[in-house]
């Protein structure tokens, strides 16, 4: 979504079950997994220094020391959350999945309280200017709207968020994409 909302171009190799299985790749990765991302003589992996990099490479990590270190705490905390999510999808799916719904409101709280606070909600979750942790907030987002689709009813912010930010006119072209669409979300297709 960064790369695509930025205007970037970039070249994505999707990785089958079978390639991976095969060993070659997973062994060529530094923590034995994916993603991988490579930018020009850099490669990185882990998805949050990868989603970091690209906010420092392309100045949008916040204006200041400041901003930066307030994005730092809403990507720690949507990161949180996403771990919580695939503990649900690959653990307890089935038993789970009802509770999980109806903690959702608490755990997406903060980021509604974090909106209220920046220009009252009408920006985005820090600053006055898009940010990486936008993106990883409005992917969050739009997965827990595929789980349950009224999590956010009770959070106006959030939901008006995610309605402007999957507008910009990029992100709203690269959402519909035939590539985006056809990818599943979890890679054991519960959801």
């Amino acid at each position: 979504m960064l790369l695509a909302d930025q205007g970037q171009s970039w070249t994505e190799e999707v990785v089958t079950k079978e390639t991976w299985l095969e060993g070659t790749l997973k062994a060529s990765c530094l923590y034995g997994q994916l993603p991988k991302f490579q930018d020009g003589d850099l490669t990185l992996y882990q998805s949050n220094a990868i989603l970091r990099h690209l906010g420092r490479s392309l100045g949008l990590y916040g204006k200041d020391p400041r901003e930066a270190a307030l994005l730092d705490v809403v990507n720690d905390g949507v990161e949180d959350l996403r771990c919580k999510y695939a503990s649900l999808i690959y653990t307890s799916y089935e038993a789970g999945k009802e509770d999980y719904v109806k903690a959702l409101p608490g755990r997406l709280k903060p980021f509604e309280t974090l909106l209220s606070q920046n220009q009252g909600g009408q920006a985005f979750i820090v600053g006055s200017q898009i940010s990486f942790a936008d993106y990883n907030l409005l992917d969050l987002l739009l997965i827990h709207q595929v789980l349950a689709p009224g999590c956010l009813d009770a959070l106006p912010l959030l939901a008006a968020y995610v309605s402007r930010l999957s507008a910009r006119p990029k992100l709203k072209a690269f959402l519909a994409s035939p590539e985006h669409l056809s990818r599943p979300i979890n890679g054991n297709g519960k959801q």
